[in-house]
This record gives C-alpha cells, structure tokens and sequence, in this order.
C-alpha cells in the first residue's frame, strides 16, 4: 500500500504546522527539568525520524547526488536549529527567544523583496515581535541570547535548503532523510548531557507525543508548503510563532495577554495576512 501524502493548501498547512509545534511546546516544558535540554531535544528527534522513516520508507540507494547535496545540510540545519534553541529556552524566556530566533527570517524576508508592500508586512511584523518580547527582563543571559540568535541563523537555512530539496525531491521523502541526519547530529548530546540516561516509560510516551506535536507533523507540513510559497511568504507566515505562543500559553498555562501583547498579536496576524494576499504567484 502506497503512503499517501498531505494534501493541504500551503497557507494552512503552515498555520497547523505552527499550532502543532507549540502544542508540543507545552510538553517539552515539562520535560526539560527530568532530562534537560539536549535530552528532549534528542528524544524529540530521534523518535521523529523513526516515525517519519516508517511512513515514507525512503529509497536512500535512489537519491542522487545533487540530491545528496542538499538534503544533508537541509536535516543538519534543522536538527542545529532545534538543538541550540533548546539551549537557549534554557537560559532565557521562551518569548524573548522566539522573538531574537525570528531575526533569521526575518532578515531573509527583507532581502528577497524589491516592493515597497512587503517592506509594510515586515515592518508590521517586527513591530509586533518587538511588542510581545520581554524586553524588561534584567537578567538576561548573553548565552541564551547568542543561541537564540544562532538558532534564527540556523531556521533562515532550513528555510532556504527546505525551498530547494521540496523542488526536486518528493517531500515526505525528504523530511524523512534529511530529520535521519537531524538525529545523528543531536543523538550524541543528549547522551553527553546524561538526560536520555533518566528515561522512563512515562517520559518516553511524552517524548513521542512531543515528536508527533513539534517535528513529524510540522516539519512534514512545512516541506509541503516550501515548495509552493516563495521563502519571503513563508518567513512572514511564521512570525505567528510569537503570538501563537502566547496564546498556548494562556490556554495551557492559564498565562492572561495584556494590552502589548494583545497588540502584538493584531500587528502579526495583519502582517501574516497581508503578506499571503498580496505575494506574487
């Protein structure tokens, strides 16, 4: 029986892709204390490319070189990006680090338009970021920041090598090869940092739903979406991210929104919004 690929419309199929990724957030939280870090994020994608590496099943003999040469960098970069954000949740609020790890593509969103509209949508875009970061937190580590940033860098590249595999490669069988790759570059720091050595089988069971929620489910919509949206679309379309944390929040964590943050989901949705209507084909 042939595995049957999902047939959503690009723009949904990235707004799922961000729900699902921060209903996983809310799993990963209660994790990280009983393994830390690198564990979760190891177990998230160790047992993402197993679940993905059973649906698509990929003929790794049949992939060309060309292939080769992207889909590799394609599954480090995502498994870095996952890895060093991780790292910096840990070290400073998750909204402050979303907001710096969107500077990534962001940046590319700026570079790759030539209308004066789509300067509008970032413009809008950065000025909700800039509304719902913490910036009043005295006690930021320079470490979290850095890695925050390092994980925007790593984002904008998959981005990128996620336009390109999706056109030339199919794209379940891409995610699937290149997260391969993502585990093989985590595996090694959750064991270094000792996390996967405190796993139960109630950790393990979360461990799987947060693989489904955060990796499986949207990093398989987002490769779906990649090849039909131009990178500047998409990069706009997640700058959701923030404002659907915040909203998670609130309903998972019973954390209520105040004016600025209220506002900053106003100025994202408008910017994301705008952003999709009026791109070019």
């Amino acid at each position: 029986m042939k595995n049957k690929e999902i047939n959503l419309p690009p723009v949904p199929a990235v707004l799922l892709a961000i729900i699902s990724v921060q209903c996983g957030a809310a799993i990963a939280k209660t994790l990280f204390p009983a393994i830390g870090a690198a564990g979760t994020a190891s177990l998230r994608i160790g047992i993402s490319a197993l679940i993905l590496l059973l649906a698509y099943r990929p003929n790794l003999k049949t992939i060309t070189p060309t292939q080769w040469k992207i889909v590799i960098p394609y599954g480090l970069s995502l498994g870095a990006m996952n890895l060093i954000f991780y790292l910096a949740i840990e070290r400073i609020p998750i909204g402050l680090a979303v907001t710096l790890e969107f500077v990534g593509p962001l940046l590319l969103a700026i570079a790759g338009s030539k209308r004066l509209i789509d300067y509008c949508w970032v413009l809008l875009a950065a000025i909700g970021i800039l509304l719902i970061a913490p910036w009043t937190n005295d006690r930021l580590d320079p470490l979290g920041i850095l890695f925050a940033l390092l994980a925007g860098a790593f984002w904008t590249a998959y981005i990128v090598l996620g336009g390109k595999i999706s056109k030339i490669m199919n794209g379940g069988q891409a995610v699937s090869t290149g997260m391969l790759f993502a585990a093989i570059l985590i595996l090694p720091f959750g064991f270094l940092e000792n996390g996967l050595t405190n796993l139960t089988p109630k950790f393990f069971g979360m461990g799987v739903a947060l693989a489904l929620l955060s990796s499986a489910i949207p990093f398989t919509l987002e490769m779906k979406a990649l090849g039909q949206l131009p990178p500047r679309t998409f990069s706009i379309l997640m700058s959701l991210e923030p404002a659907a944390a915040s909203i998670c929040a609130f309903i998972f964590l019973q954390e209520k929104l105040n004016f600025y943050e209220i506002l900053a989901v106003v100025c994202v949705v408008i910017a994301s919004t705008g952003s999709t209507l009026t791109a070019k084909r």
